[in-house]
């Protein structure tokens, strides 16, 4: 039932990939100011490498990045869209907030989900989930030479974490369809946007405050 044919993990899959490279792209535009060739590759990185990650650690290759070509399709032309209408977008920091939510849902729900298809037993699905949620982020941000969001600052693996639990649970109960993959990612992004709307932080160490500036280097 959730295999990479069935067409909701398909659907979610590329929703996910389409977001993230909305996201690495403006990322490039906002941040690095970068010409077309580093907007689209940082754009294709961040849409694309939770999944080759997650496809690598479960052992499924080629991962489907490379095997369907849908995948890339789909992260060059949200690059590449993302590009196009950049200068259109006069809040560029709030749409790159929006558009890794969306991504960091829907690849927590995606990732657990083939993790269970794969033979993975619960905890592992839901640290899978977390891992495909954060790792287009965290590769975008290293290739900026910045400390990663989910080691820094806000509410960023929890939120993964949350919906990855809630895809497992429902796999395991039997309800899985699109109620319950759209709630656990829904439930994902508003615990992320509320995080950021109100700047709340995983706890940090005893005598670290939490408004001590992040090293953006």
């Amino acid at each position: 039932m959730t295999t990479t044919e069935n067409p909701l993990l398909l659907a979610l899959d590329l929703a996910g990939t389409f977001a993230f490279a909305l996201n690495g792209a403006l990322t490039a535009v906002r941040v690095a100011r970068l010409d077309i060739v580093g907007v689209v590759t940082l754009g294709m990185i961040t849409a694309l490498g939770g999944g080759i990650i997650r496809d690598i650690l479960i052992d499924y290759l080629p991962p489907a990045t490379f095997s369907d070509w849908r995948y890339l399709a789909v992260a060059a032309a949200g690059s590449l869209i993302a590009f196009g209408f950049s200068h259109r977008l006069h809040r560029l920091s709030r749409s790159i907030l929006v558009f890794d939510a969306a991504g960091l849902s829907l690849f927590a729900v995606t990732g657990a989900s083939k993790a269970l298809d794969m033979g993975l037993g619960p905890a592992q699905a839901v640290i899978l989930g977390a891992i495909t949620g954060v790792g287009g982020g965290t590769l975008r941000d290293v290739m900026l030479q910045r400390i990663p969001t989910v080691l820094r600052s806000e509410l960023y693996a929890i939120p993964a974490l949350v919906a990855a639990t809630m895809t497992v649970l429902t796999i395991r109960f039997g309800v899985y369809g699109i109620p319950a993959a759209v709630s656990a990612a829904f439930a994902c992004f508003a615990i992320r946007m509320i995080g950021v709307r109100f700047g709340l932080n995983a706890p940090r160490p005893p005598g670290q405050a939490d408004d001590e500036p992040d090293d953006e280097r």
